[in-house]
């Protein structure tokens, strides 16, 4: 199966993501929240910096509960990212 390529849209959204959830872990280390959200240290290295622009629901999920952050808050964060 051929994946079809991100548009520059999808692209920004992953790299805001990113952003928020790299914002959201602080001072606490990529090991730390990964082992927490029962993902590699290298995944969550990739949606931080945006290599990985389209994480699955159930990982962004677990990411959001081991930094304490409700699916409903992240998602209204990375909204008013894209318009600040």
């Amino acid at each position: 199966m051929v994946r079809t390529p991100l548009t520059p849209e999808e692209r920004e959204r992953g790299e805001r993501l990113g952003r928020l959830l790299r914002d959201a872990r602080g001072d606490r280390s990529m090991a730390e929240i990964a082992a927490v959200a029962g993902i590699s240290a290298e995944t969550l290295r990739k949606i931080e910096t945006g290599r990985a622009p389209t994480p699955a629901f159930f990982t962004v999920a677990a990411l959001a509960r081991a930094l304490g952050l409700s699916m409903d808050d992240l998602v209204v964060r990375c909204a008013l990212a894209r318009v600040a």
